[in-house]
């Protein structure tokens, strides 16, 4: 099947877009990338999601409309994708749209009660003509899940290596991991969790330090010109998130903008200079996963492999190199796997999967207490004949 996958992530700095080919069905299911892009919110938008994340500035009113209007966005970003791959709508089965999280509902126990994420399928499926899964998370959560991290799944599929224990470690705007025992292994489960913020408070820091004139440490080149305050990360590492146990997800509703302007002011009030600050929450970023590594492995890693915005920081993987010495870290391109745009890959494949009816992720993973057939279906004008084609045999 043809397939566009769609996520706006964490950083909400624009929709990745992937046309993808998904073929056969687990254990021997295969999925490559045809086509990527990157869709850019225009001016503004950005700041538009990032305040419906939090509470204070998000009325029901804004966020309705905002639902509409990331719908609007997805399908366009979804259609620019198919003509850059050379394709019209009608050569396309399904879209698989991850939307955007505004917010994951975590209780204190750890338990997630309720996950949104916005961006109308209905506006895809109608403006598109193709038809379209999305929601992909409400139902893990429903079945005792966290919900996420939904990646892992497409990990456990495709990227475990034939003789160790590998960990494939997503530098996001949050930080997750999966932990994947060898195919060797008959017995083991995989576990997956968020360990906690990855770019999230960078690109926070780096939004209050310069009044919004960068949004991000480019190349991480602030982090590098400072010097890491190893008092003030003891503290940080403090935090009650890294001392529990999984599953456990996380994201903006904790490790947000918020939490960077608070970090801001008390790195300012020791005395921290800019690079400093942003040094040191990088060492956040290396030192909580290393951290999550030490308590939670299932058994001796050996080898990391880096995918997503944060592996493009080398301050960042510098500082993660030095802590998981000898391990190997490498990146998704090393094992032939574009890491830039993965994750459309991934709801693309889940999508491939809830049209089959197949569950789109393993309960070790999540939570659940079984793995669950994920998302809702919006039909498109191809609904009709895509059902004879997949499921009539016609």
């Amino acid at each position: 099947m043809i397939i566009v996958g769609l996520i706006s992530g964490t950083s909400a700095d624009g929709i990745d877009a992937a046309v993808c080919e998904v073929t056969g069905a687990p254990p021997g299911l295969q999925a490559r990338i045809h086509h990527a892009i990157t869709y850019p919110y225009p001016d503004g938008f950005q700041r538009r999601i990032h305040r419906a994340c939090q509470p204070e500035h998000s009325p029901v009113d804004a966020l309705c409309q905002l639902n509409a209007d990331l719908g609007e966005h997805f399908a366009a970003a979804a259609q620019r994708a198919i003509a850059a791959a050379g394709l019209t709508a009608a050569d396309v089965d399904l879209i698989g749209s991850h939307g955007q999280t505004v917010w994951h509902m975590v209780q204190p126990d750890g338990r997630v009660s309720s996950t949104l994420q916005i961006g109308e399928g209905a506006i895809i499926a109608e403006r598109t003509g193709i038809t379209t899964v999305n929601s992909f998370r409400t139902r893990d959560v429903a079945a005792g899940g966290q919900g996420a991290p939904l990646t892992s799944y497409l990990d456990w599929l495709l990227l475990r290596h034939p003789d160790h224990w590998r960990a494939v470690q997503n530098l996001g705007g949050i930080a997750n991991v999966t932990f994947l025992p060898p195919l060797s292994d008959a017995d083991s489960d995989p576990l997956a969790l968020d360990s906690g913020p990855s770019n999230a408070l960078i690109d926070g820091a780096m939004v209050t330090l310069t009044g919004g004139a960068q949004s991000f440490d480019r190349d991480g080149a602030l982090a590098a010109q400072g010097r890491v305050d190893e008092a003030w990360l003891q503290v940080l590492m403090a935090h009650p998130y890294y001392e529990r146990r999984p599953p456990k997800t996380t994201g903006r509703e904790l490790f947000g903008l918020e939490m960077a302007e608070e970090l801001v002011s008390d790195g300012r009030g020791r005395g921290l200079d800019d690079a400093s600050i942003v040094a040191t929450l990088t060492a956040l970023t290396a030192e909580s996963i290393a951290d999550a590594y030490r308590r939670f492995a299932p058994a001796p890693v050996g080898e990391i492999i880096l995918g997503g915005g944060g592996a493009r920081n080398p301050a960042l993987v510098a500082m993660l190199r030095a802590r998981f010495d000898p391990v190997p870290v490498r990146t998704h391109e090393d094992i032939g796997l574009d890491s830039d745009n993965k994750e459309a890959l991934v709801f693309a494949v889940l999508a491939h999967e809830t049209w089959h009816a197949r569950p789109g992720a393993h309960p070790a993973l999540t939570g659940a207490s079984h793995g669950a057939v994920l998302g809702q279906i919006t039909p498109g004008a191809n609904y009709a004949d895509l059902l004879r084609r997949t499921w009539c045999g016609g």
